[in-house]
């Protein structure tokens, strides 16, 4: 009898130990199946909705559209936006039309980065400034070797030639029709390319530095 009730208090025990292992893991499930609900929440900023307005210019292979980009559902309304119009490889034969287009919109004529690029799509030349009168100067210099053009309007002006720099620095060999700015080498460009205050970090030759202080 004695051993009888020992084996089902020690069968209860281990049932009730059993019930709470699945509470706590179930427990565990839900904590963090709220957890990745909350951080979706968090991070559900959401694509932009793109909205095509009017055809601009059109060929037989292209055309060119001008629309909007409208915030997602769950995007916070602080984010503020860097670029006012952009525009990314449009056919050189459609700059006319896009220039009066954004004329319109802007009441003057555009002025930010530029970028003129070859039949691959890669980009040959870059530059800021008043972007299509810019761009019309290289085509002429270059008629064969650059086919499209991006441009990139931004809202405000007080970072466009860092942005220019930082571009070109980075497009860096390919860009073979700049002359300014640019390295074709592990060489770095001259940071004082950048505005004032902004710190910086540069690669210095060690072994120049150590015949210096020799001497």
């Amino acid at each position: 009898m004695v051993q009888a009730e020992c084996c089902r208090c020690r069968r209860l025990q281990a049932a009730k130990d059993s019930v709470r292992r699945t509470q706590v893991v179930q427990r565990g499930g839900l904590r963090g199946r709220l957890k990745k609900r909350r951080m979706k929440r968090k991070n559900n900023k959401g694509k932009s909705t793109k909205v095509v307005n009017d055809e601009v210019w059109s060929d037989r292979t292209w055309k060119v559209v001008d629309g909007i980009l409208k915030p997602a559902p769950g995007r916070p309304k602080k984010t503020e936006r860097l670029f006012q119009i952009v525009g990314e490889k449009l056919p050189f034969n459609s700059l006319g039309e896009v220039n009066t287009k954004i004329k319109a919109i802007l009441g003057r004529a555009p002025e930010g980065i530029y970028m003129a690029h070859d039949s691959m799509g890669v980009a040959r030349y870059g530059g800021r400034g008043k972007i299509f009168s810019r761009l019309r100067k290289h085509k002429k210099k270059y008629p064969k070797e650059l086919l499209y053009f991006s441009f990139y309007v931004i809202k405000s002006k007080n970072h466009e030639r860092e942005l220019e720099t930082a571009i070109l620095r980075a497009a860096g060999p390919q860009m073979i029709l700049n002359k300014n700015k640019v390295r074709s080498d592990i060489r770095p460009g001259n940071v004082r390319d950048y505005e004032p205050g902004t710190m910086f970090f540069s690669r210095q030759n060690s072994k120049r530095r150590k015949n210096r202080r020799r001497r």
